[in-house]
């Protein structure tokens, strides 16, 4: 995913500093000798067929927000064609019928079934999750993809700044909501798709004082903020679930030519078309999510950061714990009215357990 303001420095696909930084990051659970032997193999140019080539998903039940375009529909596509049975979430029901019907048919493995999800509106997310509920199903896979970015002028949802609300409170409520599911599957996954921040903001912070945006707006600054949290949650989320078959895991897919993207490209002068022919291709740009969500050698991986499909040390807060237990505590009173009673207890027992 991508910014709000493309410039030539803000989203070259890796600078030297974040290369310098690359080295493994994982959990005192993980299986590290495995992960450098896998993913060696598996790099920018990978796709996602190719990161999931000779997998059998059958029998496997994935959850993905965001299905219906760029990373989120070519994730959906794959985890389908390798035999998955995908509750594909989109705005409306419209959007995830459409893209559920496309990627299913003759010769394919897996099925997709649709849900209206639109993260700008809480209650929607609560019957959203109510609805994947009732079928009881534990999930393997719960996928968070759905992001906005590109809102040039403040709006809120529910008193909170959109892109923050949407790209993490959205996916707070949902992972929360559905926990006891993921966490009764046999070796659940919480795949979280974050952002590669651009050296020059790897300080920004979250501005809990601000998260409204009416004391000053930055929508770059908003947008990099509301992935920070992406990062901080899943950090927190792994170590409440540290000793739970659960894993939690981050992302970055990079620079991607989504056609949100490129339309973007097309209206801003400013964009550096060295930097647009560098992107990655959609197929490409969803192997990193594919990866982290289905790859065996993963299943003791938890708290990590991917890019490349490899564990990498972000720069900036991500690594902040005393921040990613402040941002727990600010979202759950944020979203309070929206976890149920019943969904809070086995949450804390769950946690507790941990």
């Amino acid at each position: 995913m991508i910014g709000v303001t493309i410039d030539r420095r803000g989203f070259i696909i890796r600078s030297s500093l974040f290369l310098a930084l690359r080295m493994k990051w994982v959990s005192s659970q993980a299986d590290s000798s495995a992960v450098g032997k896998l993913t060696q193999s598996s790099g920018v140019h990978s796709t996602a067929e190719e990161v999931t080539a000779g997998l059998d998903l059958t029998g496997r039940t994935a959850l993905l927000t965001g299905c219906n375009a760029g990373i989120g529909y070519e994730t959906l596509r794959v985890l389908v064609l390798r035999g998955a049975h995908v509750y594909g979430l989109a705005r409306n029901m419209e959007k995830a019928e459409r893209a559920c019907t496309a990627v299913t048919g003759a010769g394919i493995k897996g099925k997709a079934t649709p849900f209206a999800c639109e993260q700008t509106d809480f209650s929607s997310v609560v019957a959203c999750a109510d609805a994947v509920r009732a079928r009881g199903v534990p999930i393997d896979m719960l996928i968070c993809n759905a992001g906005i970015y590109g809102v040039p002028t403040l709006e809120l949802v529910q008193g909170v700044e959109k892109q923050f609300a949407v790209n993490h409170l959205s996916h707070f409520i949902l992972v929360n909501r559905l926990l006891n599911l993921v966490t009764a599957a046999h070796q659940g996954r919480i795949v979280v798709v974050g952002s590669d921040v651009p050296p020059e903001e790897a300080k920004i912070d979250i501005e809990f004082d601000n998260l409204s945006g009416q004391r000053s707006y930055d929508a770059r600054k908003m947008y990099h903020q509301s992935k920070l949290a992406n990062a901080l949650f899943v950090r927190e989320l792994a170590q409440r679930l540290s000793r739970t078959r659960v894993t939690a895991n981050g992302l970055t897919p990079g620079l991607v030519k989504t056609e949100h993207a490129l339309q973007y490209f097309q209206s801003n002068d400013n964009v550096d078309l060295e930097t647009v022919r560098e992107a990655k291709t959609v197929e490409q740009g969803a192997a990193t999510t594919c990866y982290v969500a289905t790859n065996p050698a993963l299943a003791r991986v938890s708290g990590a950061f991917f890019e490349e499909c490899n564990v990498v040390v972000p720069g900036g807060h991500i690594g902040d714990a005393a921040t990613a237990q402040k941002l727990w505590a600010i979202s759950d009173q944020l979203t309070r009215p929206y976890l149920s009673k019943s969904n809070q207890s086995a949450g804390d027992t769950i946690f507790r357990a941990g």
